[in-house]
């Protein structure tokens, strides 16, 4: 007689169902715990990276709010209001050409770095935690991202050792000029779609080549053609990528095109009968992928150039922005070796673009010379000697000084498009491709069985040592005012209204523009830090003329002193105001020289409300 307790006829059912989800549930852990067992490499390279760069940015956590990077707040200042403008797209409420900024005239989103595809993506951080929140997280993911997407190209396309995918990676993600970049430029450094790019031209060209053939008995060689499945696929996936490439950052796909076709021709020359069998279906492929491609790109690329506050030209001088020769052997002051006396070599501390070091260069000389796989190799010297040129700038400078002597960039300035790229920021395509003979170098002598496998790795280990990245120095900023966190602004302001903080935002001085960032963006502002025309002949220009009572509060704001105010101040203050299409006028006790702001506003626009913690008058 069996022990079990006799079991209820309505229980019977239960059981087998809890039976049944425990059988179906086995199969998928065992499938999730061996994909894990299996991935467990790149799954640390991934932590890896990502603890890195946590560490990085870690002056930003643990409140983003309340600091800032100390390097280049301004252009902090300025994405965080492009990630709020970005994020009202999950509103329901965005557009090409914003009115958030530069009210009335507005600004061209595809005109100006907006980063719109990561602002979206990351829309309900921005409106649940803030943007400083979603900046905070995308300085850190960009730089992992980036390094983890070029380790898997390294070890899955180059079939590289682990080890020496991650040493690749991890250069591409946190060499000196990504580690640089980060002070703000969330658009140069979310490069983490340009390996897929690579990856997807790759996988084009294989499946154009339809192979060197095999004789067929009569003394005529048979190819079966090109693999036209993969290629169509291959084109249209590459089009999505340079697709979103675009509303994430323009420059980046800029460099990452030239320095492939550099490469593209180069590998042609080395390897002519690849080149001669491939290209038709390769040209194919190319073409289905840029007709794919403009099918969506078409309106927002004419929308820049030609559209409304469009800019057809770039805005920066690139004699300016050119390289320092000697920056190239010199190391970064944001790494473990480098010193502050060598930033007089470039232009501030968001483009240490050039800074890889003499031992680095060296080392990368050496592995280049030993590596094998020549073509491949021939190629990324190639590139990598072109882009560095041409980073040089239009007239070379050496030590700080300018010797007169012409940059291949002369042969190309001027050129549209390529105008709107710094040439300093070309160097920053030779990172990956110095990382490419790395790991060209370190995947071979870890295969070989001598002293090379010691040796090679050991060397590039002492040549990346001194350019190890320290953490961003960081700063605390001004809290937001409670007029705006409170949502009292709406007391004198309509949705989507304008509202004119005293004083204005500038390119300078844009710390107004947190304002609309606290609040969604969720008002306009006057004039502000962007890229627009400027005048009658539309030249491109960073922000906007003042009007006169923008002006002569800015000169209250810098110099204290008491202007006189008749009736034609007056009389110009409403016309502004109308201009604007402002609704209200705000000043907060922390502004500069606040009580002579005050007094001259009330002269210009009557007595004064005060709300939560600000002065305000509609206007």
């Amino acid at each position: 007689m069996s022990s079990a307790a006799p079991t209820a006829p309505d229980a019977a059912p239960e059981q087998a169902f809890r039976l049944a989800d425990q059988v179906n549930r086995r199969p998928r852990a065992t499938r999730l715990l061996a994909a894990v067992r299996r991935h467990r490499a790149d799954l640390l390279a991934a932590l890896l990276f990502a603890v890195l760069a946590g560490w990085l940015t870690q002056g930003l956590w643990p409140d983003p709010g309340a600091r800032t990077l100390a390097l280049n707040p301004e252009d902090q200042t300025l994405y965080e209001w492009f990630l709020a403008v970005d994020a009202r797209a999950l509103l329901g409420d965005f557009d090409l050409l914003t009115d958030r900024l530069n009210a009335p005239d507005g600004v061209n989103l595809m005109a100006n770095t907006t980063v719109i595809a990561l602002g979206v993506l990351f829309a309900p951080v921005t409106l649940l935690l803030g943007a400083p929140v979603t900046f905070a997280l995308l300085a850190a993911a960009n730089l992992a991202g980036t390094a983890l997407a070029w380790y898997l190209l390294f070890h899955r396309t180059l079939r590289a050792r682990r080890v020496a995918a991650a040493l690749g990676g991890g250069l591409c993600g946190f060499g000196p000029g990504m580690v640089s970049q980060t002070n703000s430029h969330l658009h140069m450094t979310a490069q983490w779609l340009v390996p897929v790019i690579v990856w997807l031209v790759i996988r084009l060209l294989r499946a154009s080549d339809p192979g060197p053939g095999t004789p067929d008995g009569t003394g005529r060689t048979r190819t079966s053609g090109p693999d036209r499945r993969r290629l169509l696929t291959s084109a249209a996936g590459l089009a999505g990528a340079v697709t979103a490439q675009v509303f994430i950052g323009e420059e980046v796909l800029f460099l990452a095109a030239i320095t492939l076709l550099v490469m593209a021709v180069s590998y042609a020359v080395s390897d002519r009968d690849l080149a001669r069998r491939a290209l038709p279906g390769f040209a194919a492929g190319m073409a289905v992928a840029a007709g794919l491609a403009l099918l969506v790109l078409g309106y927002p690329l004419w929308f820049q150039f030609a559209g409304p506050q469009g800019v057809a030209d770039g805005m920066f001088t690139p004699a300016y922005f050119s390289a320092d020769l000697s920056s190239w052997w010199t190391l970064s002051p944001l790494s473990v070796g480098g010193s502050d006396e060598s930033a007089r070599l470039t232009t501030g501390p968001a483009e240490y673009n050039t800074f890889l070091g003499w031992p680095l260069l060296l080392v990368a000389t050496v592995c280049a010379i030993w590596a094998g796989r020549r073509r491949l190799v021939f190629a990324c010297v190639v590139a990598g000697l072109v882009m560095g040129a041409l980073s040089l700038g239009p007239e070379v400078v050496l030590g700080g000084t300018r010797t007169a002597l012409p940059g291949p960039y002369a042969l190309i300035g001027g050129l549209p498009v390529v105008d709107g790229a710094l040439p300093m920021r070309f160097a920053l395509a030779v990172l990956p491709i110095v990382a490419t003979l790395l790991v060209l170098a370190v995947d071979r002598a870890l295969r070989s069985s001598g002293r090379a496998r010691r040796l090679v790795p050991l060397a590039v280990g002492v040549a990346l040592l001194p350019i190890f990245p320290t953490p961003l120095p960081t700063t605390g900023r001004p809290a937001v005012p409670e007029f705006i966190t409170g949502g009292h602004w709406r007391q004198c302001v309509p949705p989507g209204g304008v509202l004119v903080p005293v004083p204005l935002p500038t390119p300078k001085e844009p710390w107004p523009m947190r304002w609309a960032t606290a609040a969604d963006a969720g008002f306009g502002l006057p004039e502000g830090f962007f890229i627009g025309p400027y005048g009658r002949g539309g030249t491109a220009a960073m922000g906007t003329f003042k009007q006169p009572t923008s002006a002569l509060l800015a000169d209250v704001a810098r110099r204290g002193d008491q202007p006189a105010i008749g009736d034609e101040q007056r009389r110009q203050a409403a016309r502004d105001a109308e201009f604007w299409g402002a609704s209200c006028v705000a000043l907060t006790d922390d502004a500069p020289h606040a009580e002579s702001l005050r007094t001259t506003l009330e002269q210009l626009y009557g007595p004064a409300t005060r709300i939560a913690d600000a002065w305000t008058w509609r206007v």
